[in-house]
């Protein structure tokens, strides 16, 4: 098996990758040393513009942002194509987003960017895997009509503790929307898996959880049952925010470590002359893994003390991190368009954080 710095897949910078529908996978995952000497496996490459991360027993599903189901199995990458009732829109950021498993693995709800007469909207969707085809199948429309601009999609699915599915949407490059109450735009929703409203939520008969967000792509719940949210800021000044029910997280009033009676500030902030454009984020034993995507690392948040640092740096832009036992699981973001493909770009990879 053979050794690679990431000083030596920073060589290959600027070669585009090819992108099979089916690929061999090493069956012992590749080796990587990464700049802080801890090892990180390549446990599969050639990933298109991957977003997020499932797993179910041992087998992987990442969705693409193209459309498409990255299933990878005994070291072996299949694309499973996804029958959509709309067409994915091709803004920047946009697409096959978030997407989570539910019941046995053969059903999933997924969440994506469409467009009706030039305009693009958000809808989140449950699919089924027709076993037999190897294809994930729209079956029934959760929630439509989600603003979406040229930019800040939201995106993010995650069940929480409480069995609920939870949803986070951009302000569509609208910031007083994410302020308006009445508008799914710049909020994290609230809603039971068939897409009807829980009787518990904090706005009654309304999806809403919490607003004043830009652009949330990150849900994570401690153990203790406390929900976690990373959140792009303007040029700097990202956050990760810990959420309580109807709260007013700010924007575009607040930025930073501003405050203001009945908003709240973030957790942490990555400061005025930062940025780390924080996506996905995962908790394990007292810390926050976040996947960080002009940063272009995996971060790591200890929630005992606030202090943020660098685990795992120079694979590129990270998009979703993934915690499964004693492992973390991220993905590279390289052929999003933003980043620098080396080649046989994105990868998942695998550390031992326990």
């Amino acid at each position: 098996m053979k050794k690679l710095t990431i000083l030596f897949v920073a060589s290959f910078l600027l070669i585009l990758m090819g992108c099979n529908s089916n690929n061999e996978m090493d069956e012992e995952p590749e080796s990587v040393d990464v700049s802080n000497q801890q090892k990180v496996e390549v446990v599969a490459e050639d990933l298109d513009i991957p977003w997020s991360i499932n797993k179910r027993d041992d087998v992987f599903y990442l969705s693409e942002r193209t459309g498409t189901i990255a299933k990878i199995e005994g070291g072996e990458l299949t694309r499973q194509p996804v029958e959509l009732e709309k067409s994915l829109s091709t803004a920047q950021e946009a697409g096959l987003l978030g997407f989570v498993l539910i019941d046995d693995g053969t059903k999933g709800i997924a969440y994506y960017t469409y467009e009706l007469d030039g305009q693009p909207l958000n809808r989140v969707v449950t699919l089924s895997l027709d076993d037999q085809k190897q294809v994930w199948v729209e079956t029934d429309l959760l929630l439509d009509e989600i603003p979406s601009g040229a930019f800040h999609h939201g995106g993010r699915l995650a069940i929480g503790p409480d069995d609920k599915l939870y949803v986070t949407t951009g302000d569509a490059t609208e910031p007083e929307l994410a302020q308006d109450q009445n508008s799914l735009a710049g909020k994290i929703l609230r809603m039971n898996k068939d897409g009807s409203i829980p009787e518990d939520n904090p706005s009654k008969e309304s999806y809403l959880y919490s607003y004043g967000h830009r652009n949330p792509q990150g849900l994570a719940w401690r153990d203790e049952g406390e929900m976690y949210a990373s959140e792009h800021g303007p040029t700097a000044n990202d956050e990760i925010n810990k959420i309580t029910a109807h709260g007013n997280y700010g924007w575009p009033e607040i930025t930073g470590t501003e405050e203001k009676e009945g908003m709240i500030t973030p957790l942490v902030t990555s400061g005025d002359d930062t940025t780390w454009a924080p996506s996905g984020i995962a908790y394990a034993d007292n810390n926050l893994y976040i996947a960080s995507l002009r940063g272009t690392a995996v971060m790591q948040l200890n929630l005992e003390t606030n202090e943020m640092s660098t685990l795992v740096s120079e694979v590129g832009r990270v998009r979703d991190v993934y915690v499964d036992g004693d492992h973390l699981y991220f993905i590279s973001n390289n052929t999003d368009g933003r980043g620098n493909p080396a080649e046989q770009d994105d990868r998942l990879y695998r550390l031992k954080i326990r």
